[in-house]
């Protein structure tokens, strides 16, 4: 699944492609993608002749900012947005498709047909659900370790799918939740409550490290991740813990381990990670 740097980075790379363009026309092959309005005739009548403002990002979702409207879209396991000639061919896996004004087209692809997209006015896109119940972005400067602290003194679960919480954290998923934790030395199974202010604050400083990393980098591309583009992520270079099963720890040398942890799977250094720290 796209996590927050695979999401920044497309949005980073469809923005000058689309900002100005107006939708004239949208195509939808698969309707189970649109979520609202529930009804697809309605949902093109909405937002057919409305030009893209600009597109922002909230935790794992992308925000289309039109005129009059707010495009919400979640990526899920393997959602893809590519800019294309309307001239050429797309396959079954592309389900909606906005022609815009220019003569190109906004297509949406995904495998597995998880994606979302809900159309909401402008102002009330923060109110409701999708995004009414998301917790801080970790570059907001309001995830600080106070905040961190106390929202992990309030849960008995484990660190790792405490971390995995989008109304905790949101954007976070599993390769970042890995990586930040192997860098704070934090055991994966460590009960939430346990950690202490300074290991918070370091948890806190490492996790906004290696997202920043990683955004500069492009995101990782495991498996099936391209960009708007069509380019990988590069951040799959930089990867201490996560997909490194069986490979040496870069600090210690002790092969990484995998295991499942809330039922994800979990790559962490036994050594430098010890439950009992």
């Amino acid at each position: 699944m796209p996590e927050l740097p695979e999401v920044e980075t497309v949005r980073k790379t469809l923005e000058p492609i689309i900002t100005g363009c107006t939708i004239e026309d949208v195509y939808i092959h698969y309707p189970g993608i649109i979520k609202q309005p529930e009804d697809t005739e309605q949902f093109k009548v909405q937002i057919k002749g409305q030009r893209f403002q600009s597109i922002k990002r909230l935790g794992k979702f992308l925000l289309f900012y039109l005129e009059d409207d707010v495009l919400i879209s979640h990526l899920r396991m393997e959602g893809k947005y590519g800019v294309f000639d309307s001239h050429e061919s797309f396959d079954h896996h592309t389900h909606v498709i906005f022609r815009l004004n220019n003569g190109k087209e906004l297509r949406y692809k995904d495998v597995r047909k998880f994606g979302t997209m809900h159309l909401k006015p402008i102002g009330n896109e923060l109110d409701t659900a999708p995004l009414n119940k998301l917790g801080l972005e970790p570059f907001s400067e309001n995830f600080s370790p106070n905040y961190l602290f106390e929202r992990l003194q309030k849960t008995s679960r484990l660190i790792k799918p405490t971390l995995l919480d989008q109304t905790i954290v949101t954007g976070l998923g599993n390769i970042y939740v890995d990586e930040a934790l192997f860098k704070s030395h934090i055991h994966p199974e460590r009960v939430a409550s346990s950690l202490t202010f300074e290991e918070c604050t370091k948890l806190q400083k490492k996790t906004v490290e290696v997202l920043s990393s990683a955004v500069e980098k492009g995101g990782t591309s495991i498996r099936s991740y391209l960009n708007s583009l069509g380019e990988i992520g590069m951040f799959q270079l930089e990867l201490t813990v996560y997909d490194q099963t069986g490979e040496p720890c870069v600090t210690c040398l002790t092969p990484i381990v995998k295991t499942k942890v809330g039922g994800r799977g979990t790559h962490f250094c036994p050594t430098c990670q010890i439950i009992g720290d």
